[in-house]
């Protein structure tokens, strides 16, 4: 069982097991939570790896990664073998991702941001010497937008909000936001290259203390049967809360199964 440190309490909360097989293991990440332990966080305790180890009682071996604030689908192997196969599928761009993410504003319905992004060093949050920008594409096709009536920033009598489908051709760090922010449309709860005004309100309207960013898909050929493989999970409650109550629309995603599903 995962445990979960609140005050001086510990509540014993099991991880969400999204699949399982003898190859490998698929789980949904909560937000706020690491994938394995880093030296920028280095007294953080909800640790995936370890804790969804000791939950099934076998040894996991990491083949991708999401970034801490991010939740959904998270897979690991069971087996050395498996996290080669996993790894280079991943590494070859040969899964394919879908995210959903509440954004300010209302890009356009659909369309691809092709930007290169400059390599950022994972485990330091210091600019180290520049390197080359590495080729960047994300597709990306706005689900639902809504217009409150408040002016958040003093600009506009309303303000606008959008949930969108992002879709990393790429597997460029911190991608999804930082092109995001690139077309001006930032990540809602991103303290790192969102608008601090925007977050603010979020907060202390709808009680926001995450991300809205959810990796709701991951599908990719089975490393050892070779057969296609989509796992699915639902959005966090945190995440459908506020996204419902800024009048944002998930449709299928509500309820989305967290059962993986043949293609």
């Amino acid at each position: 069982m995962a445990t979960m440190i609140t005050g001086e309490h510990q509540e014993r909360e099991p991880l969400r097991i999204l699949y399982q097989d003898e190859h490998l293991v698929a789980m949904h990440k909560p937000s706020g939570m690491l994938v394995h332990p880093t030296k920028v966080d280095r007294h953080e305790q909800r640790i995936a790896l370890p804790l969804l180890r000791d939950q099934i009682g076998q040894y996991l071996y990491p083949v991708h990664r999401l970034d801490k604030p991010t939740s959904g689908v998270l897979v690991f192997a069971l087996d050395p073998d498996t996290a080669r196969e996993l790894a280079n599928t991943f590494q070859a761009h040969r899964v394919r991702k879908d995210y959903l993410a509440v954004v300010r504003g209302w890009p356009p319905l659909g369309g691809i941001i092709d930007q290169p992004l400059a390599p950022r060093d994972p485990d330091s949050r210091k600019r180290k010497r520049r390197k080359a920008p590495q080729s960047a594409m994300t597709l990306y096709h706005r689900l639902s937008c809504t217009s409150i009536p408040i002016s958040v920033d003093g600009r506009y009598t309303h303000t606008r909000y959008s949930l969108v489908r992002l879709r990393p051709v790429t597997g460029r760090r911190h991608q999804l936001r930082r092109h995001l922010k690139s077309r001006n449309h930032p990540l809602i709860g991103d303290v790192n290259y969102g608008k601090g005004i925007h977050n603010r309100f979020f907060r202390e309207q709808y009680g926001l203390n995450r991300l809205m960013l959810c990796a709701v898909s991951l599908s990719f050929e089975h490393p050892v049967t070779g057969e296609p493989l989509q796992i699915q999970t639902a959005p966090d409650g945190d995440f459908t809360g506020v996204a419902e109550a800024v009048g944002l629309s998930l449709g299928e995603w509500t309820g989305a199964g967290a059962s993986p599903s043949k293609q």
